[in-house]
């Protein structure tokens, strides 16, 4: 079982900035795609960013140019770097893994979400 922990989440005055950490745990082969979401009252969980394994990047047109995602995979760890924030980058973030385990059964496909953090960008 892949246990995901976030972190770095909070409140910050818009311009301001604040970094996610996504830190994955458990039996892991390998992690392919790292993706965070969000989520704000009201509205459907979106993508704001995401790296596959080989360092390519997507985001979303909202974000391009303030946030940056990257990845340790050492660590098995995915950030997210948020600059320049504004009020409506406020939400829940939700970091997303993909890939492979090691269970007693041999090597299993995983997908896991973390528990979500709030980011809030108020004056």
């Amino acid at each position: 079982q892949v246990q995901l922990v976030e972190s770095g989440g909070g409140l910050v005055q818009p311009g301001g900035s604040l970094r996610l950490s996504c830190a994955a745990s458990g039996s892991i082969l390998s992690i392919n795609t790292m993706d965070w979401y969000r989520q704000a009252p009201g509205q459907q969980r979106e993508l704001v960013a995401a790296i596959t394994s080989g360092g390519t990047t997507t985001y979303a047109d909202s974000v391009k140019g303030r946030f940056t995602i990257s990845r340790d995979n050492a660590e098995n760890t995915a950030y997210l770097q948020m600059n320049s924030l504004k009020p409506e980058d406020t939400a829940v973030y939700y970091c997303n893994l993909e890939g492979l385990t090691l269970q007693v059964m041999g090597v299993r496909a995983f997908a896991s979400w973390g528990q979500g953090i709030q980011v809030t960008v108020s004056s």
